[in-house]
């Protein structure tokens, strides 16, 4: 019997700190007033707060097969959805013209796929070139 409340109340408390992450999440979207903030409360809010309404549902549900899938699921959510945000994020530096305006940007031009992949060769290449 202790044991069920100590779950309901747990359940509880991750679900309602969903539901906060997700109001603090709309509030940040409508509030902020350049895009990649947006983007960024966005993706934490939306990463946080699915998170910990799915821990919620897996107390509320105990330890049953069903609790397996929704596990996967939060693993799936909190590997894609960064990423995904990420992506719409850049897609969003890389397409807009007058972004210096708004914060420091490196030309896409100068950004190479080795640039990512490999750092050394890169200083070197900047080197030789001034």
């Amino acid at each position: 019997m202790v044991l069920e409340w100590i779950r309901f109340l747990a359940g509880a408390v991750c679900m309602a700190a969903g539901l906060v992450f997700y109001i603090i999440q709309f509030i940040g979207v409508f509030r902020f007033k350049y895009v990649l903030n947006r983007m960024h409360a966005a993706a934490i809010g939306d990463t946080l707060g699915c998170g910990l309404l799915l821990v919620g549902a897996l107390f509320f549900n105990g330890f049953t097969f069903p609790s397996v899938k929704i596990l996967f699921l939060i693993v799936f959510l909190w590997l894609t959805s960064p990423v995904a945000a990420h992506m719409v994020s850049k897609l969003e530096v890389l397409s807009r013209e007058k972004m210096e305006d708004c914060c420091p940007v490196e030309p896409a031009e100068e950004i190479e796929l080795e640039d990512c992949c490999q750092a050394e060769p890169a200083k070197e290449r900047k080197e030789e070139g001034a």
